[in-house]
Order: C-alpha cells, then structure tokens, then sequence
C-alpha cells in the first residue's frame, strides 16, 4: 500500500494514524513501524509484508503501483509427480521404483533439481566398488600370484571378507531388497525378484560356511573350510549399482528437451508503459493486451499482433526454415522466435500457458510420457523364469529332506541354496548394458549416437522413416543459384546494381543474392532512393539508373513485359527456385534465383533407405511446389507440404494407428515434438539443441546417410542382446537340474555353491565376449 495525500489508482488515503497498510504485491495487512520494508513509485510510497514482497515490487513498481498486479499470481508450480517410462499409467507424488518392473520413477515434467535416486545410487555404487575390489583381491589373488589367502589363513580371510561384505549386503544393497519384496507384492515378479533372492541367497550361505561350517557335508569342504562367496553377492551388487546409474544418468538427460524449449522465451520483457516510457519486466508479469518493444536480437516473449514497425523474424522453430519472414503492421508473431534487424511494438495477445511454445513443450513432455516404452525382453522371462527357480528350490529342499542321505537337512538347505545361487542374474544384468556400450562406441566411431537401448530397439523395427527437408535434405542455408540476363545486358553490371540495391534491403532472401553476386565478382554502389515495396519488392537509384527487383506483381506495377523470360522463371520454380524479376530502367533485364541446396548424400541415402524395405516420407513447413521438386530429385515416395509441429506429430500418429512403426529424422525446434512421438527420434547434430534432445538417436555432423548406419547398427545389436540373453539364461537353465541334484542318484553328482558361481562367472564371460564383437560389425 502506500501513504500520500491524495487518492490515486483507486486507493483510498491513509492517514498517519493508520496502524496498517496493504501490501500491493501480496495484499496482506501490514503494521506499519520504521522497520517496515518500504518503497516510494511515482510519488507514492508503498509498504510491504517482507523483503520479498518488496523486492518483487522492485521487478515491476508499475504492474503492481496500478492496481493491475492484484490477485495476480504466477501460476504455482504444481506438485511433482513422477511416472514409469514403462508403465506410464503408474504416477506417484514421490519418488521411487515402479510396482510392476522395479524401474526407477521419473518426474513426469523435468526439472533442474538433480535426482536424489541418481546422488544416492551413485554413492551406492561407490562403496560398493570399494568393498569389492578387496575381495577380489583375498579371494583370487592367486591366479595373478598374490597368494593373500595363503598368507592370512582360511579363518582370517573369511573373517575379514565378512566384514567387508556385510555394510554392502545389508545397507547398500537394501533398495534390492525393498524392490524384491514389492514385486513379490504386486505379483510381478522381475529382476530385482532375482538379484534379491540371490545375493541374500548367498550371504546367508556364506554365513552359514563362516560361522557354522561343521554343518556342511564333506563334499561342500574346500582345504580348511566352506568355502563362501562373500565377494560374488558385492560383486553383483556394484555390478547392478554401475548399470542403474547409467541407465539413471541417461534418462534424465531426456528432459534436456523440454528444458531447451523453456529457455527459447526470454525471462524478462520489454513494457511500453502508457505515458510511453519502457521498462523491462518479469516474464510472468505480462498480460494480454500489454504492449511490449522488440528490439533487434531480441526473442519475442509472448504471441501478439505487430502494431508498429518493420522487421523480419526468424520463424525456423516453428516452420523449420532458414529464411525470416518479413513482419509489418497487422501481422502476427509467436513467442520463442527470433527478432532479425527492424524494431516492433507488439500487442500480446496469447500469454503463459497458452502461447504456441507452451503449447509445443506439452506436446513433447507428453509424445514423451505416452510413447509404447520398450518392454524389457529380461524381465519378459523373468515373470516366468523367477516363480520356476522359486519352485524348483522349494521342490529340491523338500525332495532332499524327505529322501536325502543323512543329514538330510543340510542337503535340503544345500541344494536349495545352490538353485538360488546359480539362478542369480549377473549374465542377466549384464545382458543388454553391455551391448548397448559396445553399440555406442561402434556407432559413435560411425557417426551415430545412440542415446537409450529402447531407440536401438526401435529402429530395428521401423517401417517408415519421416525427413524434415530443410537441414536435413538441404544445407538450410539459401543460396544464389541461377543469374538469367537478357539479350544485350551485361552480367557483372547487372550483378553489381542488383546486389547493391539488395544490400539496403531486409528482404529474407537479399543476405543469399549479395552474397552470391560477390562471390561471381560484383562490385559495390551505391543506392538512391531506395524503396521497399511490400510485398512485391524493392526499387532505388544507382549510378543514375532505377533498378527494380521482385515478384511478377512488382513487375506488372511498373507496367514491365517478363513473358520473354517467364518459361524461364517457371522452370526455375519448378526446379524448387525462388524466381525474382529485375529491371533497369523501365525494361526488363533477367532474373536472379535463390535455393537451399540439397546435400550431396541426400540422394545416395534415400536409395539405401529404399534398397532396405523403407518407405521415405518427407514433410516439411516449405510450400507445396518447392517441396515436390525435392521430392522429385530424391526419389522421396511422400510428401506433406506446409506442415507445423503439430501437423508432424499427427503424422506420427497416423502412421502409428496405421499399423506403421516410424522413425523421424529433423533439426529444428519445430520437429521437436515429432521427435519425441517417433517410435525412433533421428536428430542431425548440426541442428538445433532441442532437437537432439528430443531424439533417441543423433547423426553426427547430419549426414542422411548415418540413418542407414544406425539401421544396420540397430539390428545387430537387437540380435547380440537376444544372444547374451539366451546365454545368461541357458547355463541357469541348465544348471538349476543339476543344482537340485537330478543327478545324485544316477551319478552321485552334487553341484555346489562354488561350481554355481563357476556357472554365473561362465555366463558373464560369455556374455562380455559376445557383446565384444559388435566392435567389428559393419556398418
């Protein structure tokens, strides 16, 4: 509130024996002392309820001096919610793992807070590679020859693997525990079924062979004791702990996205106040109706109406394309794009949630929460394969106690602690990490980066893929192509007087003719006169002769014949040209034509993609006629021309309901929420931030041709991990019989712990090994 003498804004006066104030940011009551927070605006002072409210107040003393910031709140954040990438019909208020597959949740909208799951694996992990390394070291140093075991003595190894292990067993290995326990809950079970069942599986048995060891048959006896594996259940855990922070770390890297989009709007805007003076302001301060300054440079804040000025503005988040759009009086602009040379005075007209860039960021927070998220093929044979080992282990242990030897009770226990055992999923931890690791740098040397398995998944699968034309097709940079002259005109004169006039224009397209006039060896002049006439072209006076440049609508207002070279301009157009007339005093002279060129690997790649079962569908912002004569140059079988964001991520999902699986392949902002619905996102790196955040697979330096390398990648890899699946599973499958002691009564053959872990130890080797050779595939 404030004290004067007068009423204004509608405030009514305070006297000095007013005990209280309101608050004009807040609207709380305040006692007014000397200790007040205070601040005088326009004559006035106000006094508020806290250092915040009067620092807010400092942001904006107009908004909130007038009366217009009362009530006005900015929208409170709302409480975060956190999903399943799997299952996204889970959502919790907190975070934490997912009931049905024990995947860590993630925020449903991004944030900059960094994930207290991630800080906390991580330093699980750490600890656990501590306490590991040492064990490896006691355990097998004797195979690198440091007999550490033979120097401690059996007991004292024992002791001292005990106490390394416990900590890790019982503390950092309890979010294992606590997911095992809710998949058995939830009747799911999955991974974490396993691991827990495993690594409690043999730390009880170590336990058991540490402190009880005269409990155990003769067959279970190594030299002076049981042995244990102490260092087998932390190895498992670090092992698991490496994999969670990876696939943790990579996840939270897929809300970059949404973050880059936030950040293309500015924080602050320019306010033109009534009495005209100008003030930047908070963002969340602007309303509609407010009329705001755009300067050159400057990123248009909020969606308005031009109501003053002349500029061209860079609209390439939305339609993809390089070239500004010239924007005067009348003409709508949209927040997030990029003001180029001239000054605006805007009236806002969409603000906050309803502006286009709010809306596009929706679209990808929610292609990215709804997409069909890959379905682990391990915990697919978990469901089935966890409840088999339980049972097998419960059969063995009661199949031993009712017909083992004496003691029976201690076969009972031993068989079924071997089942567990031997069942314990290191391979299947190791099954698809490390293939995607070894994919990931093979694909990296080849130009592909692959951000997640799920899109190396994908691609293998895809039927369609989806380009972008501009920086993906095309350089996405316009360029002079095509200087026609007519008959008796010179060519560096008429380059020379045609880039001179085009150096005083704003023109989207004037940067492309300059340029390329000088590079064909034009001189500069100097221009008289100049006129831009909109929508038609621009005139002016060099070297004391008139010089026109446009459409065929600025030619027909200067009363100018073209039909001598209107085949000419038709058959640039068709060639996917802009086609622009110039005349030199009053008589036409030629035409000037201006292209983004197509990339030289364009054409190679769209065959590829054909020769590899793809249809090729490009849809791109571009108009209609240009777009067709890409399409025609390249073999490209679809083409959806004049397309939005929202335009491409409905043909997403048409494809989708169409039965087809589709990969999208952009640059642009615009392709962001395309992107994101893919089943595969392609971004080319030299594209925009947003862009390569939103997809599952980069292609270094956009090189089209990188689409059918991560193609290729894509089913190689699918195919290793099928590989290492089936050899974690088959040496558990085939030693889970024999661990029961199915060949006891034949053979006399009991399987011990020790031979189980041989068997898991086995299983990773030939897993590490097999995912190894994706190092050489040929891409």
């Amino acid at each position: 509130m404030k004290t004067d003498a007068t009423h204004h804004n509608g405030h009514s006066h305070q006297s000095a024996d007013d005990a209280t104030e309101t608050d004009p940011v807040c609207g709380m009551h305040v006692t007014v002392n000397d200790a007040t927070p205070s601040a005088k605006f326009d004559g006035t002072t106000y006094h508020f309820c806290s250092d915040n409210c009067h620092k807010t107040f400092g942001t904006d003393p107009w908004f909130y001096a007038s009366g217009r910031g009362a009530g006005h709140k900015t929208a409170a954040p709302k409480d975060t919610q956190y999903t399943c990438p799997m299952h996204p019909e889970i959502v919790r208020n907190e975070p934490g793992a997912c009931p049905v597959c024990g995947m860590a949740l993630e925020p449903i909208m991004p944030s900059d807070e960094p994930s207290e799951e991630l800080v906390d694996f991580t330093r699980r992990m750490w600890i656990s590679v501590a306490a590991a390394v040492p064990l490896v070291v006691l355990t097998m140093g004797e195979l690198v020859g440091l007999p550490l075991r033979e120097m401690l003595g059996h007991q004292l190894s024992v002791y001292i693997e005990f106490v390394l292990a416990t900590p890790i067993i019982l503390w950092a290995a309890a979010p294992f525990y606590n997911r095992g326990w809710d998949s058995i809950k939830t009747r799911s079970p999955n991974m974490w079924t396993l691991i827990s069942l495993g690594v409690g599986a043999a730390y009880l048995y170590s336990l058991a062979a540490t402190f009880t060891p005269g409990i155990f048959p003769a067959e279970y006896r190594m030299g002076d004791g049981v042995g244990t594996y102490f260092e087998a259940a932390v190895v498992i855990v670090a092992l698991v702990f490496l994999g969670q922070v990876l696939e943790l770390r990579a996840r939270e890297r897929t809300g970059d996205a949404i973050r880059a989009l936030l950040d293309l709007a500015p924080k602050t805007a320019r306010r033109i106040l009534p009495d005209g003076q100008e003030n930047d302001v908070p963002l969340e301060n602007v309303m509609e109706g407010d009329l705001l300054r755009i300067r050159p440079g400057d990123s248009i804040p909020v969606d308005g109406e031009v109501v003053e000025g002349r500029s061209s503005i860079d609209e390439s988040m939305l339609t993809g394309e390089p070239v500004p759009i010239e924007k005067t009086t009348g003409d709508r602009v949209t927040g997030g794009t990029l003001n180029k040379n001239g000054t605006l005075a805007i009236r806002a007209t969409q603000v906050g949630s309803d502006t286009v860039l709010a809306q596009i960021v929706d679209m990808v927070a929610g292609a990215r929460r709804s997409r069909a998220p890959i379905q682990g093929l391990a915990d697919r044979v978990s469901s089935i394969f966890v409840p088999t080992v339980v049972l097998i282990a419960v059969v063995a242990f009661f199949a031993w106690l009712t017909f083992g030897p004496t003691p029976p009770l201690v076969f009972a226990v031993a068989s079924a602690v071997s089942v567990l055992i031997i069942a314990c999923p290191c391979a299947l931890g190791l099954a698809t990490p490390i293939s995607i690791t070894t994919a990931a740098g093979r694909g990296a040397q080849a130009g592909v980066l692959i951000k997640d398995a799920e899109a190396l998944e994908r691609m293998a699968r895809i039927d369609v893929v989806i380009v972008d034309k501009t920086g993906t097709l095309t350089l996405g940079k316009p360029t002079l192509t095509d200087v026609v002259t007519v008959e008796g005109v010179d060519d560096a004169e008429f380059l020379t007087l045609a880039s001179a006039l085009e150096r005083g224009s704003e023109h989207p397209l004037a940067e492309a003719i300059v340029e390329g006039a000088e590079a064909r060896g034009a001189t500069r002049a100097d221009v008289e006169d100049f006129e831009a006439v909109t929508g038609k072209g621009v005139q002016g006076r060099i070297n004391g002769r008139m010089i026109a440049l446009g459409n065929p609508a600025m030619m027909q207002a200067l009363d100018i014949d073209t039909s001598e070279i209107d085949a000419a301009a038709d058959e640039l157009r068709n060639a996917g040209k802009t086609a622009m007339y110039v005349a030199l005093d009053g008589t036409l002279a030629g035409l000037l034509a201006v292209a983004d060129p197509i990339k030289g690997a364009a054409a190679q790649a769209i065959d590829d993609l054909h020769k590899l079962g793809l249809t090729v569908i490009m849809a791109t912002g571009d108009n209609q006629r240009t777009a067709d004569a890409v399409a025609r140059m390249l073999g490209i079988d679809e083409v959806r021309a004049g397309v939005l964001p929202e335009d491409k991520k409905d043909l997403v999902e048409e494809l989708r309901r169409a039965g087809k699986s589709s990969a999208m392949a952009g640059d642009g902002v615009n392709d962001a929420p395309a992107l994101a619905a893919a089943d595969v996102g392609i971004a080319m790196g030299t594209g925009a931030d947003v862009a390569v955040e939103s997809a599952g697979i980069t292609l270094l330096g956009g090189d089209l041709t990188g689409i059918v390398r991560a193609r290729k990648l894509a089913r190689a890899t699918l195919r290793n991990i099928k590989q290492n699946l089936f050899f974690a599973f088959a040496y558990n499958a085939l030693g889970v019989p024999v661990a029961a002691g199915v060949l006891y009564p034949v053979f006399g053959l009991l399987l011990s712990p020790m031979i189980a872990a041989a068997a898991m130890s086995l299983s990773s080797v030939s897993v590490i090994t097999n995912a190894l050779r994706l190092r050489r595939v040929d891409l």
